[in-house]
């Protein structure tokens, strides 16, 4: 089966476009692109699939604001891990449930 030339070039275009299908998916996006770190939006976007996306997105703007902060990115990973409190959801925290002993 042949495939004619602007179908292949309408593919690649095609891949190159950002497809986002869920709102935390935006949020994480909107993360890297205020951190200006879009080679880590893959790990924005599970922080604000699993965290509170508005404190997120808060705390990623006062950081951006700073001037004197190198990597942005980094100081954000670090400030949020200090306040986990603060930017995790209500009722949706992680509990690790261990087995009785047998």
């Amino acid at each position: 089966m042949k495939v004619g030339k602007g179908y292949l070039e309408k593919l690649a275009r095609r891949r190159k476009e950002s497809r986002v299908y869920r709102n935390f998916q935006l949020d994480g996006l909107e993360i890297s692109q205020i951190l200006h770190d879009e080679s880590h939006k893959s790990l924005y976007i599970k922080l604000a699939k699993e965290g509170n996306a508005k404190e997120l997105r808060r705390a990623a703007r006062e950081i951006a604001e700073h001037k004197n902060i190198k990597n942005k990115g980094a100081y954000f990973m670090w400030y949020i891990t200090r306040h986990k409190d603060q930017f995790t959801r209500h009722g949706t925290e992680h509990r690790h449930h261990r087995r009785k002993a047998e």
